[in-house]
C-alpha cells in the first residue's frame, strides 16, 4: 500500500493531511445538515466508504469462518452507531469540541487497560479538558439543543471505546483493512432499515451525491489508508504525539470552514484533552493507537 511517493513523505506530514482531511469531510457534512438529516449522512458516508474499500480490498478473497462473520459484524455495527453519534454531535456542538470529548473513549480504555502514573494523570487531565469544553459549551446558550450533542458525542465514545476492544480482536485476525471493508458494509446494512428511507435526494440530486461522495472519501477511505502507512512508519511515542494534534486539527477546521471560534478557556479545555491524549497513547498499546479517528 505505501507506494514510492508515500515513503518519501514524512510521516508527520502524512499524519497531519490525514487529520485535515478526515475534518474537512466531517465540515463538508455539516454543510449537508440542512438538507439531510445528520444520521442520514453518516450511514451515506459509511455506505460510500464500504463501497470504496470493498472494491479495493475484495474481502470475498478471504475464507471467513461464522466467528470471523459475528466478531466482524458486532465490529461493524459499533463502528456503524459511533459514526452516527458523531454526526448528531457534530450538528449540535463545534467540531473541535466534539472531537476533544470523544476522545475520552480511548482515553478510558488506556486507563483502564494501564497501571502506570501516565494513565492516572491522563484520565484527570481529560476529565478536566471535557469539563471545561462541556461547561464552556453549555454557558454559552442552545439549551436542549446542546445538551443533545453532549450526550450524542458521549454515547460516540463509549462506541470508539468498543470499537477499540473489538478492532483489537479483529486485527489479531491479520486481516487489517480487509477486515474493516467488510465490517464497514455489515454496519451499513445493519443501519440501513432506519437510515437508507431518508437517503432518497442524494438519488436525483448529482450535486448532492457529489458532496455525500466527497464525504465518505474524505473522512473514511483516504484517512483509513494513510493511517496504515504512518502506523507502520513510527512508534507509540511519535504516534501519540501526532494524535495529540487531532482535537487542535478538529478546532482549526472548525474555525476556518465553519466559523466556529474557540472561546479561551476552550482553548484550555483542548490542550488538556491533547496532553491526556500523549500520556496515555504514547506506551505500546496497538488496540488503543491503531484505532483510525471517526
Amino acid at each position: 500500500m505505501e507506494d514510492g511517493r508515500l515513503s518519501r513523505v514524512p510521516a508527520p506530514a502524512l499524519f497531519v493531511a490525514s487529520g485535515l482531511t478526515q475534518y474537512v469531510g466531517a465540515a463538508i457534512a455539516v454543510g449537508l445538515f440542512s438538507v439531510l438529516a445528520a444520521p442520514t449522512v453518516a450511514w451515506l458516508r459509511l455506505v460510500v466508504a464500504a463501497l470504496v474499500l470493498v472494491a479495493w480490498r475484495r474481502p470475498w478473497r478471504l475464507r471467513w469462518t461464522r466467528r470471523d462473520l459475528a466478531v466482524v459484524a458486532a465490529f461493524g455495527s459499533v463502528l456503524a452507531a459511533m459514526n452516527v453519534a458523531f454526526y448528531v454531535a457534530i450538528d449540535h456542538l463545534p467540531l473541535g469540541t466534539a472531537v476533544a470529548i470523544e476522545f475520552l473513549g480511548p482515553i478510558g480504555v488506556a486507563a483502564v487497560a494501564g497501571r502506570g502514573w501516565r494513565e492516572r494523570v491522563g484520565i484527570v487531565l481529560a476529565a478536566a479538558g471535557v469539563a471545561l469544553l462541556a461547561g464552556v459549551t453549555v454557558s454559552g446558550g442552545g439549551g436542549a439543543d446542546v445538551v443533545v450533542g453532549l450526550v450524542a458525542i458521549l454515547l460516540s465514545a463509549v462506541c470508539w471505546a468498543g470499537y477499540i476492544l473489538l478492532g483489537r480482536r479483529v486485527a489479531i485476525g491479520g486481516s487489517g483493512v480487509t477486515s474493516l471493508s467488510l465490517a464497514m458494509a455489515a454496519g451499513a446494512v445493519v443501519f440501513a432499515p432506519f437510515l437508507a428511507a431518508d437517503a432518497g435526494p442524494v438519488l436525483s440530486d448529482g450535486g448532492l451525491a457529489l458532496a455525500v461522495l466527497g464525504v465518505g472519501v474524505l473522512s473514511s477511505a483516504v484517512p483509513y489508508a494513510i493511517d496504515q502507512v504512518v502506523l507502520r512508519r513510527v512508534g507509540p511515542a511519535a504516534f501519540a504525539v501526532l494524535l495529540a494534534l487531532l482535537p487542535a486539527t478538529a478546532a482549526l477546521v472548525g474555525a476556518l470552514v465553519l466559523r466556529q471560534w474557540p472561546h479561551p478557556l476552550d482553548v484550555v479545555g483542548l490542550l488538556a484533552v491533547s496532553g491526556a491524549i500523549a500520556l496515555t497513547s504514547g506506551r505500546p498499546a496497538p488496540a488503543v493507537a491503531a484505532a483510525p479517528v471517526p
